[in-house]
C-alpha cells in the first residue's frame, strides 16, 4: 500500500525547499522579466490616497492583510479531504500548484490591478475582452462572493454554537484592533508590538474561557439547554444560530464600510501572527512528535476518480480564484511600491501552500496504521464528512508534542478558524459592495453606486442565503446547499483571471507562457469537472439531482464558455479597438 516508513519531517522539508526555491527564483524571474515591476511607479494607493480604501501600507502589514483574507478554512479542508486519493497526488498538486499556478495568479492579478487604477479584475475585463465579457465575468464573481459570504457566516455561527469558549477571544480582538489602528495611523506607532500584545490577550482569554464556564458565551445554555423551546418555533440551537448570524451581519456591515486602517488592517495583522504562531506550533510539534506517515501514497481503487476532482477539491493552497478578487479588490489599493507586489502576492500564495502542507501532514500521520486510515477514508463521501474533524484531531496531537493540553488546543484551533473565516467574510462583503456599485454604474442604477445601499444589498442577500433555504443541515443550510458549486466556480474564476493576464501580457508584447500554461491546465480540469457535475449529477435524473445547482451551474458553465470564446477571438487579434492597455505606465 506504500507510505509505511516515510518520515513526515522529510516530506515537510522537501515541500518547504521547493516552495522557498519557487519564491526565490521563479517569482523573481516573473517580477523582473514578465511584469517588469518598477520601484518608482506611483501606485494607486499614493495617487488616490483617500484614507478609506486607498491607503499606502507597509508591505509586511499588507502581506498580513492579504494572507489572512485568502486563508480561510479551505486550505485546511481541501487537502484533508483529498488525502482520500493518497498523500502523493495531494502533496504534488499543493507544492507544484503553489509555485507555478497560485503564485503567478495572485501576483499577476495584483500587478494588473495596480497598473489599472486599483480596479478589480472584473472591471479590467472590459478593456481586455469587451463589455459583454466583463458583465458575464462580474456575474460569476458576484455568485462566488455571495457563496463565500453565506458559507463563512454559516461556519462561524455554527462554531460559536458548538465552541462557546471561542466567542470571548474573538470579540476581544475587535476593540484591540481599533485601538491599534488609531495608535498606528494617528500617533505613528509601530504595529508589531501592540499586535503581539493583542494576540497574547486573545490567547489568555481563550485559555481562561476553556477552563471557566462563566466566560463561555453559550446562547443555548442561556435559553435553557438544547431541549428548551426557542424563538419562532426553532428550538434553542436554531435560535442561537439565528442570533449569531444577525450579530455577524451587523458586524460585517460596519467592518466593511469603515476605513481599512481602522479595523481591517490591524485585525488582519493580528491574525497574520495567529497564522504564523499556529503554523509554528504545528511544524514544531511535527519536529517533537516525529510521526510516520500511515496514509498510503496512492489509493489503488477509489470509488471516485482523482481526475479531475483532485484539482477542485484542493483549491486554496494550490490555486484559488478568490485570491485574485482580494489581490485586485483590496490589496492593490494599499500597495506602497509596485515592487512590493511580489512579496504580497506571490509570498501570500506560498503561505497558503505551507498551510495546506501541514494539513496533509496532520491527517496523514493521525492514524495508527494504513488499515485504520483506509477504514476512516473508505469512500469519497466519508472523506468529505470527516476531513475537518481529522485535521483538528491531527493538529491537536501535533500541538500536544509541545505539551499543550487537548481542550486548550481545540479552543485555539477553533479561534483560528473563526478569525480567518471572519477576515474573509468582511473582505468579501467589501468586495461585493465594489461589484454591486460597478453593476449600478454599468446599468445606470444610481442608488446602487452609494456605499451604504451597496453594502445593505450585499449583507441582506448573504444573510438570506445563509438562513432561508431548508436543507440537509436543518434550518439555515443555504450556504451548504450551494457549496458543491463553490469548488468549480472558484477554480473557473482563477482560470479566467489567468486568461485575462495572458491577454494583457500579449498586448504589451511580453512572453505570456507563464500564465497561459497554468490557465489551460486549470480551465481544462475545471470545465471537465463542472460538465460532469452539471450534466450527470445535478440534472433532474442524476444521482444528486438539484434544480438550484443545475440552474446556477449551467449559467456559470455557459458564461465561462462564452468568455473563453471571446478571449480566443481577442487572442487572434479580432478586437483591436478594446481600449488602451497599461494605461497608467509612468516613467
Amino acid at each position: 500500500k506504500g507510505g509505511h516508513a516515510l518520515n513526515a519531517i522529510l516530506l515537510a522539508i522537501i515541500g518547504m525547499i521547493v516552495l522557498a526555491l519557487g519564491y526565490r527564483y521563479y517569482s523573481k524571474f516573473v517580477a523582473e522579466k514578465i511584469f517588469n515591476l518598477d520601484p518608482n511607479y506611483k501606485t494607486p494607493a499614493h495617487r488616490y490616497n483617500d484614507g478609506v480604501d486607498f491607503v499606502p501600507t507597509n508591505k509586511f502589514v499588507l502581506w498580513g492583510h492579504h494572507f489572512t483574507s485568502v486563508a480561510g478554512a479551505a486550505p485546511i479542508l481541501g487537502p484533508a479531504i483529498a488525502l482520500y486519493w493518497g498523500w502523493l497526488p495531494a502533496f504534488l498538486w499543493v507544492i507544484l500548484g503553489t509555485v507555478f499556478a497560485a503564485g503567478v495568479h495572485d501576483f499577476g492579478t495584483l500587478a494588473i490591478s495596480v497598473r489599472n487604477k486599483g480596479q478589480s479584475i472584473g472591471t479590467i475585463a472590459e478593456k481586455l475582452i469587451g463589455r459583454r465579457g466583463k458583465l458575464l465575468f462580474l456575474f460569476i464573481i458576484l455568485t462566488l462572493v455571495l457563496m463565500v459570504n453565506a458559507v463563512f457566516a454559516w461556519v462561524i455561527a455554527n462554531l460559536f454554537v458548538s465552541y462557546p469558549a471561542s466567542v470571548l477571544p474573538v470579540f476581544i480582538q475587535i476593540p484591540l484592533a481599533v485601538w491599534i489602528g488609531f495608535a498606528v495611523y494617528k500617533r505613528k506607532a509601530k504595529m508589531l508590538v501592540p499586535s503581539l500584545i493583542a494576540l497574547a490577550v486573545m490567547y489568555a482569554a481563550a485559555i481562561f474561557a476553556a477552563q471557566y464556564e462563566f466566560l463561555q458565551i453559550d446562547l443555548v445554555k442561556y435559553m435553557g439547554g438544547e431541549d428548551a423551546a426557542g424563538l419562532f418555533g426553532l428550538g434553542t440551537v436554531g435560535t442561537a444560530f439565528m442570533i449569531w448570524i444577525a450579530i455577524l451581519m451587523i458586524y460585517v456591515y460596519i467592518a466593511s464600510t469603515l476605513p481599512v486602517w481602522m479595523l481591517l488592517q490591524p485585525r488582519d495583522f493580528i491574525n497574520s501572527h495567529q497564522l504564523v504562531v499556529g503554523l509554528g506550533i504545528l511544524y514544531l510539534g511535527l519536529l517533537f512528535t516525529n510521526p510516520t506517515i500511515t496514509a498510503p501514497a496512492t489509493n489503488p481503487n477509489p470509488d471516485t476518480s482523482w481526475l479531475p476532482l483532485l484539482f477542485i477539491t484542493i483549491a486554496c493552497g494550490a490555486i484559488s480564484g478568490f485570491h485574485g478578487l482580494v489581490s485586485s479588490g483590496t490589496s492593490a489599493k494599499q500597495l506602497n511600491k509596485e515592487t512590493d507586489a511580489r512579496f504580497v502576492g506571490y509570498l501570500g500564495a506560498v503561505g497558503e501552500g505551507v498551510l495546506a502542507l501541514i494539513s496533509i501532514l496532520a491527517v496523514a500521520t493521525l492514524f495508527s496504521s494504513t488499515d485504520a486510515f483506509t477504514q476512516a477514508y473508505s469512500s469519497f463521501t466519508a472523506a468529505n464528512a470527516g476531513g475537518l474533524g481529522n485535521f483538528v484531531e491531527g493538529a491537536s496531537i501535533l500541538a500536544g508534542g509541545l505539551g499543550i493540553p487537548a481542550h486548550v488546543s481545540v479552543t485555539i484551533v477553533s479561534i483560528i478558524v473563526v478569525s480567518f473565516a471572519a477576515t474573509t467574510l468582511d473582505t468579501a462583503v467589501r468586495l461585493m459592495r465594489y461589484i454591486i456599485a460597478e453593476i449600478g454604474t454599468e446599468y445606470n442604477v444610481q442608488p446602487l453606486t452609494k456605499k451604504h445601499v451597496a453594502t445593505s444589498v450585499a449583507v441582506l442577500s448573504s444573510a438570506a442565503l445563509a438562513i432561508l433555504p431548508e436543507g440537509p443541515n436543518g434550518f439555515g443550510s443555504g450556504g451548504y446547499l450551494i457549496w458543491p458549486l463553490f469548488g468549480t466556480s472558484n477554480q473557473l474564476l482563477a482560470g479566467i483571471s489567468l486568461l485575462l493576464i495572458s491577454i494583457w501580457l500579449k498586448r504589451r508584447g511580453v512572453n505570456y507562457v507563464v500564465t497561459l500554461v497554468p490557465m489551460i491546465f486549470v480551465m481544462f480540469m475545471t470545465l471537465y469537472a463542472m460538465f460532469q457535475q452539471v450534466f450527470f449529477q445535478w440534472i433532474w435524473f442524476g444521482e444528486q439531482a438539484s434544480t438550484l445547482l443545475f440552474v446556477l451551474g449551467s449559467i456559470i458553465f455557459v458564461f465561462t464558455a462564452w468568455i473563453c470564446l471571446t478571449a480566443i477571438q481577442v487572442f487572434r487579434g479580432k478586437f483591436d479597438d478594446l481600449g488602451k492597455i497599461d494605461d497608467e505606465k509612468i516613467g
